[in-house]
C-alpha cells in the first residue's frame, strides 16, 4: 500500500484516477505501475467537452515514465472511451499522456530537455530509448509547438538560404527578425519555395508585413513581388550579402594579380588571401605590419580593397539622400577603376539600388538569420548532417523555432 500511494503522488494522479498496484521485476529492472479509474465515472468528450458515461475501454496500453532510481518505470492502463452524439466514439484525454504517445508527459519533458542539449543518438543513450523513439519525441514536440504558436505573420521577416548537404542542396529559411526564430522552411531555393510561405496567409495578413530582408536572388525577389502587397517598398537587400559579393570581387582581383605576379617571380601576394577580406579595424595585430607593407605597393588588389572598405560607409548615413550622394561618388570610382570584378559588382548593386536604399527606411539586416544559420550549422555538425529534408526541418524547428516544445498538463474534468 505504501508503494501504491507513493506512485500516486509521484504521478500526480487525482480522482477519479488511482494506482491499483505496483510490481517490481528485478530481473528486467522494471517497475510496472497499474492505473485505473473509479467505477461509474463520467468523462468529457475530447472534442466538445460534453460529459458522458463510459462507452467501453481500449485494451491495456503502457507508457514509459521517469525512471524510479535505476529502474525503468512503465505506467499501464485501459483508456476509457465515450460515445458522443456529435463526434462519435472517442478516447478520453488521459492526465498523464497525450493521445497517441507512448511516453508520459513527465518523460517527454525530460527527453526534450536532454535532446536540446545533445544529438538524437546520445540523447537516446542517456534516456535509454531507441533513436526512432527519441526522434519521434522531437517530431511530436515540434508539431505541438507549431500548432500552439498559431498562424501569426511576423512584421519583420528575413529570407535566407541554407545548404543541407553536399551537391548544392538548399533550403529556404524565413525568420522572424524581432524574435530571432525560424518561421518557415521550404525545400530548395526556387520562387515557389518562398511563395508557398506567403500564400499560406490571406492577403490582409500579408499587407501587415512591414519589411523583408533578403539577398538579391531573383527567385526570392519574384516571390515577394508576386505575393506581398507593395513589396517594392518593403524589400531590403541585405548589406551583408551585398558585401559578400564585394568581397568575392576583391578576391577575384587578387587571384588574377597573384597569377600575373607569380609568372614574373614576384611572391608579394602569397598567403595574403584572408588579409584582404578583413575589415581594417578587425585585422589581426600580428598581421598589421605585413599588410601595411603590401598595401604600400601599387597593387590592383589594394585598390579593390580600398573600394571595399569605402563602400562599408554607405550604411552609416542617417538619411537616404546623403547615402545616395555617397553611392554616386563610389559608383563612379568603382566603374572607372579598370578592375573588371569591381566594375561588375558595382553594376550589380546599381541594378538593385532602390531596394538597397530601402535600408534607410526600415534599417534591418539579416544578421539574425546569419546567427540562426550558425546555430543550425552546429545542429547539423552534431547530427553529422541530414540526408532527409524532413529530418532537417524538424531539427531546425526544434532548436531554432522559438517553440514551446513541452507538453501541457492535461487535467480531468470531474462531475461533482
Amino acid at each position: 500500500m505504501e508503494s501504491v500511494e507513493l506512485y500516486r503522488q509521484l504521478l500526480g494522479l487525482t480522482a477519479p484516477w488511482t494506482v491499483e498496484r505496483v510490481e517490481l521485476d528485478m530481473t528486467k529492472g522494471r517497475v510496472e505501475v497499474y492505473v485505473a479509474h473509479v467505477p461509474g465515472q463520467r468523462f468529457a468528450c475530447p472534442e466538445c467537452g460534453q460529459e458522458l458515461a463510459v462507452y467501453d475501454h481500449l485494451p491495456e496500453r503502457s507508457w514509459r515514465h521517469l525512471d524510479s532510481m535505476q529502474f525503468l518505470t512503465y505506467l499501464h492502463a485501459r483508456p476509457p472511451r465515450v460515445s458522443c452524439p456529435e463526434h462519435g466514439v472517442k478516447q478520453v484525454r488521459l492526465p498523464w499522456a497525450e493521445t497517441g504517445s507512448r511516453f508520459t508527459n513527465f518523460f517527454q519533458a525530460l527527453a526534450i530537455t536532454v535532446l536540446r542539449a545533445t544529438n538524437v543518438k546520445h540523447g537516446g543513450q542517456i534516456l535509454r530509448i531507441s533513436w526512432d523513439e527519441a526522434w519521434h519525441i522531437m517530431e511530436r514536440a515540434v508539431r505541438r509547438g507549431r500548432a500552439a504558436k498559431g498562424a501569426a505573420l511576423p512584421g519583420l521577416l528575413g529570407v535566407d538560404e541554407k545548404a543541407i548537404a553536399k551537391g548544392h542542396r538548399y533550403m529556404t529559411l524565413v525568420c522572424d527578425l524581432q524574435e530571432a526564430t525560424v518561421e518557415y522552411i521550404g525545400e530548395e531555393r526556387r520562387e515557389a519555395s518562398l511563395a508557398a510561405y506567403f500564400e499560406a496567409f490571406p492577403r490582409e495578413h500579408r499587407e501587415q508585413i512591414e519589411a523583408i530582408c533578403l539577398d538579391m536572388w531573383p527567385a526570392y525577389i519574384n516571390a515577394c513581388q508576386a505575393s506581398v502587397p507593395q513589396a517594392e517598398h518593403k524589400m531590403v537587400f541585405d548589406r551583408f550579402h551585398i558585401m559578400r559579393h564585394v568581397l568575392e570581387a576583391v578576391d577575384k582581383v587578387r587571384k588574377r594579380e597573384h597569377k600575373t605576379l607569380m609568372s614574373q617571380g614576384d611572391s608579394t601576394l602569397v598567403k595574403s588571401k584572408y588579409l584582404w577580406l578583413y575589415s581594417e579595424e578587425n585585422l589581426p595585430q600580428r598581421s598589421r605590419e605585413h599588410f601595411e607593407a603590401i598595401k604600400a605597393r601599387e597593387l590592383k588588389t589594394a585598390r579593390a580593397w580600398a573600394l571595399k572598405e569605402a563602400l562599408r560607409q554607405l550604411w552609416s548615413y542617417h538619411s537616404m539622400g546623403w547615402a545616395r550622394r555617397f553611392w554616386q561618388r563610389w559608383y563612379f570610382w568603382a566603374t572607372h577603376s579598370r578592375l573588371a570584378p569591381m566594375m561588375d559588382v558595382a553594376k550589380l548593386i546599381a541594378r538593385h539600388l532602390p531596394n538597397v536604399l530601402t535600408y534607410f527606411k526600415h534599417r534591418i539586416t539579416n544578421a539574425v538569420a546569419e546567427g540562426l544559420n550558425s546555430k543550425i550549422a552546429s545542429a547539423q555538425k552534431r547530427a553529422c548532417g541530414f540526408r532527409n529534408p524532413d529530418h532537417f526541418k524538424i531539427a531546425v524547428y526544434f532548436h531554432c523555432g522559438g517553440l514551446n516544445l513541452y507538453p501541457a498538463p492535461v487535467t480531468h474534468t470531474k462531475v461533482g
